[in-house]
């Protein structure tokens, strides 16, 4: 292991090296709420290993072997009696997790996905504080970067590098302050527009904007209406920030995670895979909380040697980028392991729910599990596929970051 990540240092670089370190502490964060719940509920714990594979080293202290595979693909911590198909010695039925109540069983599902959104939280505060936050405000140097086609504005003349300065009476700084005194479509307006060191006069009939009847339309854009401007954040006002892109993250891995797997999203991703994409997607060289990507590849999924690979670039860009790029996987990861199929965690939150719900009157009802088999191994050879399409497009079409 220790050979694995002096060849990642040699290779790749101490930015690569720093996340391949980071997401190996978020696997064992993960790995470890589960353990500490467990041990708290009073189950048997019997393994705690970083890895899968061969055995490579590996510790007993108690009843717990603790230990390190040789394949770091992740890393397990086994509770014994997790279903009903699991034979146990019966004098240790009673530390199963079968045996134990509704909220213990909870408790210890969602364990793992609590510590991601608690890692999420912390890091998204430390961002806010270390680094602070951009806002976007309307620039006024802002001009003409795209006139329309047949629009009001080629019709009168405007170029790219034009700035509109005045709107009939109305003198205007920012493109916000234009669109805001523009008048209903088909209203004949007088613009000002500065072209070098001159203030050209320009008239125009506003026609009815694409997306909003009632806006009046000219038919420009512009690339530099808006500029970012970094903002300290303190504690107290972290707070709420924190809490605000927290949730927009979970929102956005939520709908994100239902585009992907609907019948729609892996047909897109298998047509990707082979028909070679030559498109790339993006991804935010550093502020904000939010990706911009091409339409059709918003939902692209990455390997985890594609999300290594973007965590370098970005941490490259600086540490705050690292607490970003961190906080983000965090929270994906949290999302992804409630979807409610065996094996994530999910599935046995669903499968401990749906025993609670059965049961009444005092009596214990006992999900049969042998019957959701079945689905479990069409979920893991889904996901099989899954990775090994996302490994071949991070080789193939890999993500690029804006420069």
């Amino acid at each position: 292991m220790v050979g694995l990540l002096a060849l990642v240092q040699v290779f790749w670089g101490l930015p690569m090296l720093i996340v391949v370190l980071a997401v190996i502490g978020m696997i064992f964060l993960h790995e470890l709420g589960h353990f500490v719940a467990a041990r708290a509920a009073g189950m048997r714990v019997t393994e705690f290993f970083l890895g899968f594979g061969p055995r490579l080293w590996s510790i007993r202290r108690g009843e717990t072997v603790y230990g390190i595979k040789a394949i770091p693909a992740g890393a397990y911590v086994r509770i014994i009696g997790m279903n009903n198909l699991e034979e146990v010695p019966p004098a240790d039925e009673h530390r199963t997790y079968r045996s134990k109540p509704y909220w213990r069983r909870m408790s210890v599902a969602v364990a793992g996905s609590t510590v991601h959104f608690l890692l999420a939280l912390a890091l998204i505060f430390s961002f806010l504080v270390i680094g602070g936050k951009h806002e976007e405000v309307p620039s006024p140097d802002w001009t003409v970067s795209l006139v329309a086609p047949g629009s009001p504005a080629e019709r009168a003349g405007l170029l790219p590098g034009d700035r509109i300065v005045s709107v009939d009476d109305s003198l205007v700084a920012t493109m916000d302050d234009m669109v805001a005194v523009l008048p209903d479509p088909g209203t004949p307006v007088s613009l000002g527009v500065e072209r070098g060191d001159e203030v050209l006069a320009r008239t125009l009939t506003l026609g009815t904007h694409p997306q909003d009847s009632s806006r009046g339309y000219i038919g420009i854009a512009s690339g530099t209406a808006w500029s970012r401007h970094p903002v300290d954040v303190g504690y107290l006002e972290a707070v709420p920030e924190t809490l605000d892109e927290f949730g927009f993250l979970v929102k956005e891995s939520v709908f994100g995670i239902g585009r992907f797997f609907s019948p729609s999203g892996l047909s897109h991703f298998f047509r990707d895979v082979a028909d070679e994409p030559t498109q790339q997607s993006t991804a935010p060289a550093g502020g904000g909380f939010t990706t911009t990507a091409p339409s059709d590849d918003r939902d692209r999924v990455v390997s985890i040697f594609g999300a290594l690979k973007i965590g370098a670039d970005l941490t490259e860009n600086g540490y705050g980028n690292l607490l970003l790029f961190l906080a983000l996987l965090n929270v994906f990861i949290g999302v992804f392991n409630l979807i409610p199929l065996l094996p994530f965690d999910g599935g046995h939150v669903v499968i401990a729910t749906y025993e609670r719900l059965r049961s009444w009157r005092g009596r214990r009802y006992s999900a049969d599990v042998s019957k959701m088999v079945p689905v479990a191994y069409a979920v893991i050879l889904i996901l099989a596929f899954v990775f090994i399409g996302s490994v071949y497009l991070d080789f193939t079409d890999p993500v690029e970051l804006p420069g």
